[in-house]
């Protein structure tokens, strides 16, 4: 796993689906496999409505004082047409309330939206959480462009999407480091402020060239009963995505070797996907749930990691309950010891997730984020911020958990249907995320999720 990895990260390194590096990721994840003696390995394309790719960017202060600011596009946001001037207006924390008690300074105004500094996961949603309303801002005052303060230290910008999907947000937003996010707050409180922003990122139309790589051993008795292990493949550009996610798509592909160095043979069979477009809103696996729609009642279960090396202490169960138990058994068996801490949530935000619109068991494994989060997305998330001790253990638990699902006597689970699906929805407040995500229109129409 350790050299998939270093090859991963430093030869081909951030790769933004869409990007060459992406396009030589996926070939790269492909001859894994087949080196690994899988033979049933393939390279399923599928098309994206819109690419977007960072170009160039230029952020400074004019006035009270000159200073060029550390600043990275923020994905999905246009380029400026021409060079953008105008005043800084400190908006607090982007609420609604922040933005109405400056709301007559904001026509043609920079805004500068604050952020705490990120410690949880509920930091990180909280996040993305206020995109809609900031972006619902920009329209309603006419506002220019978004500064977004860093929430990490000592300059780290990172990549954060203002909009879900292959939608352009209203107007340029930038993450700027937090240091000058902080001056500029300062020189705000004490007269008037300029900044001048010019961007020019790479955006274009449908792409056919998105693809997950999808690899397989037959099951020896149940071949038409599925256990599904993936990761993500995709990553932004700023670091070279070893810990979201570069270091679980390798592990995805060490149990598919290690099942075939040991000659191992399940009884159902066992699908690896490295799934792209996660990063732009889950494109590639919303794409495969779609594209094998005909053969989702014959899916077992659906496992993902998706928190870097962090360590498991157990699962999300997506709202599946009668799971837990069948889980905590084959761990048991296994001999996998602190890995039963499991959760009833269901999430919204990796490539479980169509799959949990579908019906089918999905699991996401429930790792420590503290050691993720300050590289998420981040120039900072390179091969040094892989713990590998946890990245074995994790490896040793999910070798444990699809060989024994794949070879239990009974499925882990029925599919659920779509009465069932849409009762788990409201009742874990998913409905919440996804019409903030806009995916709800889709799922409440029926043309995402299960239709029966």
């Amino acid at each position: 796993m350790a050299d998939d990895l270093r090859e991963l990260c430093d030869t081909i390194g951030g790769r933004p689906t869409g990007s060459r590096a992406c396009e030589r990721a996926v070939i790269w994840g492909a001859t894994k496999f087949r080196a690994a003696g899988l033979t049933h390995v393939s390279v399923e394309h599928y098309t994206i409505p819109r690419t977007w790719l960072p170009g160039t960017i230029a952020v400074e202060a004019i006035a009270p004082t000159q200073f060029a600011i550390r600043a990275a596009a923020a994905p999905m946001s246009p380029s400026t047409a021409a060079p953008i001037e105008g005043p800084v207006i400190d908006v607090g924390d982007g609420s609604a309330d922040a933005f109405a008690k400056v709301a007559a300074r904001l026509k043609g105004a920079v805004v500068l939206v604050r952020s705490n500094e990120m410690k949880t996961l509920d930091d990180l949603f909280a996040e993305y959480m206020r995109n809609p309303g900031i972006n619902f801002a920009t329209k309603r005052y006419g506002i220019a462009a978004v500064l977004l303060e860093s929430s990490r230290l000592r300059g780290l910008l990172y990549r954060h999407p203002v909009v879900l999907g292959t939608d352009l947000a209203p107007v340029p937003n930038a993450v700027i480091s937090r240091e000058h996010a902080e001056r500029l707050a300062r020189l705000a409180q004490h007269g008037n402020v300029r900044a001048r922003l010019s961007m020019t990122n790479r955006i274009g139309g449908e792409y056919r060239g998105a693809a997950n790589v999808v690899a397989e051993i037959p099951g020896t008795e149940k071949p038409n009963e599925i256990v599904l292990l993936g990761a993500h493949l995709d990553s932004w550009d700023l670091g070279t995505g070893a810990e979201d996610n570069g270091v679980n798509a390798a592990m995805v592909i060490d149990v598919a070797r290690a099942f075939q160095q040991l000659g191992l043979r399940p009884r159902r069979t066992v699908r690896f996907i490295l799934f792209t477009g996660e990063e732009q809103g889950l494109l590639g696996s919303a794409a495969y749930v779609e594209q094998h729609k005909s053969e989702l009642d014959n899916f077992v279960a659906m496992l993902t990691f998706d928190t870097g090396s962090g360590h498991t202490s157990g699962f999300f169960l997506n709202g599946r309950e009668e799971i837990r138990k069948p889980i905590n058994a084959i761990l048991e068996a296994a001999g996998i010891a602190g890995a039963s801490d499991h959760a009833a949530d269901a999430l919204d935000g990796t490539d479980n997730f169509d799959f949990l619109l579908a019906g089918v068991p999905n699991l996401v494994a429930l790792q420590d984020a503290a050691p993720y989060l300050p590289d998420y997305h981040a120039e900072s998330d390179t091969l040094e911020r892989v713990n590998t001790k946890e990245a074995r253990r994790n490896e040793a638990i999910s070798d444990a958990v699809i060989w024994g699902l794949a070879n239990a006597p009974e499925r882990l689970a029925a599919r659920q249907t779509r009465s069932e699906i849409e009762r788990l929805v409201r009742d874990s407040k998913l409905d919440e995320q996804m019409k903030l995500f806009n995916q709800w229109d889709a799922f409440a129409a029926g043309r995402r999720g299960s239709p029966k």
